[in-house]
């Protein structure tokens, strides 16, 4: 017995986690729909009984790698909101920041499968909003309800758009759009006013 195997058996938790964090990535290669136990116990190195062990149904793994997901996603929002922090609410700071976070692939797709199984179990709903919803309560102080609304609507789209093409929107681009939206400036649009 290796060394590896031997801690598995001493840490159930530890096996679990492994579990949920094997079906979250499958989620964001395969679907929602794409998930069985059996490619869930291949990528996490487990017995196929382990994976039922711990979740009794697919169901129950599913729900739970996606709420790992969300967890993420909730980690994502957490640093652009430090960015905004500590440097200030500008159009230029928040693009540079979602930029950040939409080049991170594994963020976009979990955000997509989060999107896509909350459309056909809308029990999964509460998980699915929790980036435009964390997004609008993060920016409605700094830039107003309606602007926040429209801006969780806009990096939706932004999302998308960074999936379906490789790659994010440019950070120009991104604050152009923002800068419309908000009505703030970077710090560059102020040094040209003066």
């Amino acid at each position: 017995m290796t060394e590896a195997t031997a801690r598995r058996r001493r840490d159930p938790e530890e096996r679990r986690r492994t579990i949920i964090e094997a079906a979250a990535t499958l989620i964001t290669e395969v679907g929602s729909d794409g998930l069985t136990h059996r490619l869930v116990a291949r990528r996490a190195g487990v017995p196929l009984g382990s994976t039922t062990q711990y979740f009794a149904t697919l169901d129950d793994l599913r729900e739970a790698a996606l709420g790992r997901l969300a967890d993420d996603i909730d980690s994502g929002l957490a640093e652009v909101a430090e960015t905004l922090d500590e440097h200030g609410p500008s159009a230029a700071v928040f693009a540079e920041a979602l930029h950040e976070y939409m080049s991170d692939e594994r963020l976009i797709r979990a955000d997509l499968a989060l999107v896509s199984a909350a459309v056909i179990d809308p029990s999964l709903r509460p998980l699915a909003v929790r980036w435009p919803d964390g997004l609008v309560e993060m920016l409605a102080p700094r830039v107003g309800h309606t602007a926040a609304r429209a801006i969780a609507a806009y990096t939706d789209g932004v999302a998308m758009h960074a999936l379906l093409y490789g790659t994010p929107l440019s950070i120009d681009d991104l604050t152009a759009a923002l800068t419309a939206l908000t009505g703030l400036t970077s710090p560059t649009d102020e040094n040209r006013s003066r």
